[in-house]
């Protein structure tokens, strides 16, 4: 029934845990798999003068790093299965945006992710990815938990 599936993953705990959930899914339906991460670009108000200054360079080395980890986590995951993988990394100050863009590019039928499951203030400020896929996808989307 589903032939690609898109997994976006940000290497959080609850990500890593359905990650086995999501590669046993695609074996099942004889899918490729599709994972990405997205890294946000650090964004810093503008400062008045004494004010701390970031490497934006070294925290984009740092954060490639890590979503290359990431990406590698579930690569292997799917290659124990058998399942056929290809994974990237991309920068987007939306990751729903490069989400549902990545679902589009690579032909996938589906988009399987993880949920947070935040509530109160830390969804009304952090907002919750999987809720903006879900409005800006066409796409049967699978949330885990």
């Amino acid at each position: 029934m589903f032939k690609s599936i898109l997994f976006p993953t940000d290497g959080s705990d609850l990500s890593d845990k359905v990650t086995a959930t999501v590669v046993e899914f695609a074996r099942l339906h004889q899918a490729r798999l599709i994972s990405v991460t997205v890294i946000q670009p650090v964004l810093m108000p503008a400062l008045g003068d004494g004010g701390a200054v970031l490497d934006d360079g070294q925290y984009e080395v740092q954060m490639q790093a890590a979503a290359r980890q990431h990406i590698d986590n579930v690569a292997g995951a799917a290659s124990a299965a058998g399942v056929p993988f290809e994974g990237f990394v991309a920068m987007s100050a939306n990751p729903y945006e490069e989400i549902v863009d990545a679902a589009k590019k690579y032909g996938c039928d589906l988009i399987a992710m993880a949920s947070h499951g935040r509530t109160g203030l830390s969804k009304l400020f952090m907002g919750s990815e999987t809720q903006r896929v879900l409005t800006h996808t066409e796409l049967p989307l699978l949330i885990l938990r």
